[in-house]
């Protein structure tokens, strides 16, 4: 089951997300890069697929024929994401 992510609020497995499908309680769009399977800031144009033209606004609803909602907890990867600085800058500090 995927999240919207900007508030959290989980997304009902199966339901089908279009380009103008809201989080029903933030009421931001779905359809966004950043709630994409495929989203990797890393990637170029931010995309682990081959498109042909980037999406310059990854929080605004697009058109991309690859978005699949991430099943993912962005949660998690955030934590990891801090737990992996904040032991890379104890290694500089005596």
């Amino acid at each position: 089951m995927g999240s919207c992510h900007f508030c959290g609020t989980k997304v009902p497995t199966g339901l089908v997300i279009g380009n103008a499908t809201l989080c029903s309680f933030c009421g931001r769009p779905l359809k966004v890069c950043l709630n994409c399977r495929f989203y990797d800031k890393n990637a170029y144009h931010e995309c682990r697929e081959e498109i042909d033209e980037p999406v310059i606004y990854k929080d605004l609803a697009n058109f991309c024929d690859f978005f699949v909602l991430n099943e993912g907890s962005s949660e998690a990867s955030v934590k990891s994401q801090e737990e992996a600085r904040s032991k890379f800058l104890s290694l500089f500090n005596d």
